[in-house]
């Protein structure tokens, strides 16, 4: 489809969440394009007198300082995977809006900006972070390059991400750990097999110790984690006629957030150190972040927005506001079983939910 042109217009912070998310929704910001919504974001939060606000690439933080007794964070990201015929959005007559990013997670970032604009005297200090490049590789994400570059700004006793959650608390998240694990063999003929020595044979010590793999599932602050190891792509093979040398089965580990990073890649080592690996090598790690439940601020946000917390089993950016030692949980409108998907959506209603009940906190 042709590329659609951000507005013209400035956004809007008066519109409703759901008018606001549509408007957002036909504002393209695909990662790494993600400026002129940065741009007019900022240049929104600039009009609100009651904020502060800095900019940084991509990112956006807008703060209030009221000196008041607790600091909390309302992040969320403002890029979107590529468009897949779903722009411009459209809103059906069930009350379900349709679109790239209306899941993950411009009705999250509606949200903030409506809290934003409407809150201006909360019962907490506010930090606003909207930030580019979560959708791609770890080391673009801006919401790393701000904790790294201006720490302080994201002080805070307690953080709130508007991630896709289908309006329920979902507490911390699991790490995850991949790794490459490389068997060898010797090449030959296949016409003359014993000559050689099977790579891709030699992985099958490691493919029935994931078979046999019972995974943990501690609990923490009062939920349940799942962790998960499985092989996720296995390589080797050189042509139809010749016994390979080598193999590598890429094995993902989801850990629960009671396991540092160095915890789980230990656990990993350990699971297969009689499996005749010959190489072990690390292709990505992020740590969890705990639920952070048991703190005051997280026990009134639990009471205001109602339900019942579920764990995370997924990564999030949680687990940077937890590096930092700032507890996390992730509440945002949309089911996140649609981020994503061509038909991605979420329910309006949803999104005025989701703002009414962190009002609710955030005044009572």
């Amino acid at each position: 489809m042709a590329d659609i042109a951000p507005l013209d217009a400035p956004l809007d912070l008066t519109q409703d969440g759901p008018t606001l998310t549509a408007a957002l929704v036909d504002f393209p910001s695909v990662s790494g394009t993600e400026k002129p919504l940065a741009d007019a974001i900022e240049q929104a939060l600039r009009l609100l007198p009651h904020l502060t606000v800095d900019r940084f690439g991509n990112n956006v933080v807008a703060r209030t300082h009221l000196g008041r007794a607790e600091r909390v964070v309302l992040a969320g990201h403002i890029d979107t995977v590529p468009i897949a015929d779903n722009v411009p959005s459209r809103l059906d007559e069930n009350g379900v809006l349709w679109g790239c990013g209306t899941c993950d997670m411009k009705s999250g970032v509606a949200v903030q900006l409506r809290i934003a604009a409407t809150v201006p005297e909360p019962n907490r200090d506010l930090t606003f972070v909207f930030y580019d490049n979560e959708e791609v590789a770890a080391d673009l994400n801006g919401l790393g390059k701000v904790a790294e570059a201006h720490p302080d700004w994201l002080k805070a006793d307690f953080a709130v991400l508007l991630e896709p959650s289908d309006a329920q608390v979902e507490g911390g998240c699991q790490g995850t750990l991949r790794v490459h694990l490389r068997t060898e063999g010797e090449r030959a003929h296949s016409a003359r097999s014993w000559m050689g020595s099977n790579a891709i044979h030699a992985a099958a010590p490691i493919l029935a110790r994931l078979a046999a793999y019972e995974p943990r599932r501690p609990v923490i602050d009062g939920l349940e984690y799942h962790e998960g190891l499985n092989a996720v792509r296995i390589e080797g093979g050189v042509a139809n006629n010749v016994i390979p040398d080598a193999c590598t089965v890429v094995v993902n580990y989801r850990y629960a957030p009671d396991r540092s990073p160095a915890e789980a890649e230990a656990h990993v080592r350990e699971v297969f150190a009689d499996c005749g690996v010959a190489e072990f090598v690390i292709d990505d790690q992020s740590g969890g972040a705990l639920p952070g439940l048991s703190h005051p601020a997280a026990a009134a946000f639990m009471k205001a927005v109602g339900g019942t917390a579920h764990p995370k089993f997924g990564w999030t950016d949680v687990a940077r506001f937890s590096a930092l030692g700032v507890p996390a949980v992730n509440y945002g409108p949309a089911d996140p079983l649609y981020a994503h998907k061509r038909d991605e959506h979420v329910r309006v209603e949803r999104i005025s939910h989701c703002e009414a009940r962190l009002r609710d906190w955030l005044t009572a």
